[in-house]
């Protein structure tokens, strides 16, 4: 059981190194992109006025006690972090809660980011196949914000970012995709491209949970061309399993002709057999088996009178 995962993994990474191969360098390239910013990396100390202005602040806090607390104590839900900036520059720690936390007067500025996961619907995609074939595909993406810090100092907007990198990454996984593998491979163009929309958002602080084919649209002409295509293939099966069905029928009354033929009480017992029947049904008509030798003694007797 553990080599056939294992075969199917190395199966699914093959086709999605050979998927990331063909799409376009653009498409792929993120070195524009303001990577992962550490915490713990030296920074330049705060200059004087950044200290006069706390000092500012805490002097105000404390002459406005304690009405200020509505404005300087904060709460944050349990799935939520809140990212602190203090004269523009990041705190240290990056965020608070979630619980209550406290912020300076005046100095203070913070941004909420949700951590549930969120989802959305990528609108229908005009994609044109590998064969040629102009298909409109829908999509649903599952995302979540995996570092707060990151996801409000390196992307405007997080959400919609990732919404467009998904109608992208979506053209360009599909386009490498004939009609035939996007209607039987729904499962792996799925999770190809859910690395590599894991792959561009990771620099957003974006985990992408989960990717899933929503519907696959043809156009009318070629489903019609479809269908007749499909009706052809059952009527031509139901006539070779009438032909079979027919040989077979043959076959069984030529043995059951050579098994009553073998035998000469079988034919009235086959006659009495189907008089059973006759009866059965509440029917007056009785059926008497009649020789055709007899019947052309018959007729020959007749035939000598008349001349």
């Amino acid at each position: 059981m553990v080599h056939k995962s294992s075969v199917a993994e190395r199966s699914l990474y093959k086709q999605y190194l050979d998927v990331i191969e063909k799409i376009p360098m653009r498409a792929r390239s993120q070195s524009w992109l303001i990577r992962t910013r550490h915490l713990n990396d030296r920074k330049e100390p705060p200059p004087l006025i950044s200290h006069c202005m706390l000092a500012f602040s805490a002097i105000l806090f404390i002459l406005t006690f304690p009405w200020c607390l509505f404005f300087c104590v904060k709460v944050a839900k349990e799935y939520q972090r809140v990212v602190v900036f203090r004269l523009g520059r990041l705190i240290h720690g990056g965020t608070r809660g979630p619980g209550l936390f406290f912020v300076f007067p005046c100095i203070d500025t913070c941004k909420v980011v949700d951590l549930r996961v969120l989802s959305f619907d990528v609108p229908a995609q005009e994609i044109l196949s590998r064969d040629s074939v102009t298909v409109s595909v829908e999509a649903v993406i599952y995302f979540r914000v995996s570092n707060p810090v990151i996801s409000v100092t390196n992307v405007n907007d997080a959400q919609f970012s990732t919404r467009l990198l998904a109608q992208t990454t979506l053209r360009n996984v599909l386009g490498t995709k004939t009609l035939s593998e996007m209607l039987s491979e729904r499962d792996s163009i799925a999770s190809i491209t859910e690395k590599v929309l894991d792959e561009g958002t990771d620099p957003w602080g974006v985990k992408v949970e989960r990717v899933e084919i929503k519907d696959i649209r043809l156009p009318h002409m070629l489903m019609k061309s479809m269908a007749a295509e499909a009706e052809a293939a059952r009527d031509a099966r139901a006539r070779v399993i009438a032909a079979d069905g027919e040989r077979d029928a043959s076959r069984n009354l030529k043995h059951a002709a050579d098994t009553i033929c073998s035998n000469k009480v079988a034919m009235q017992l086959r006659y009495l057999q189907t008089l059973n029947r006759v009866a059965a049904q509440r029917n007056n008509t009785v059926v008497l088996p009649f020789p055709l030798e007899v019947a052309r003694h018959f007729l020959k007797k007749v035939g000598h009178k008349m001349a």
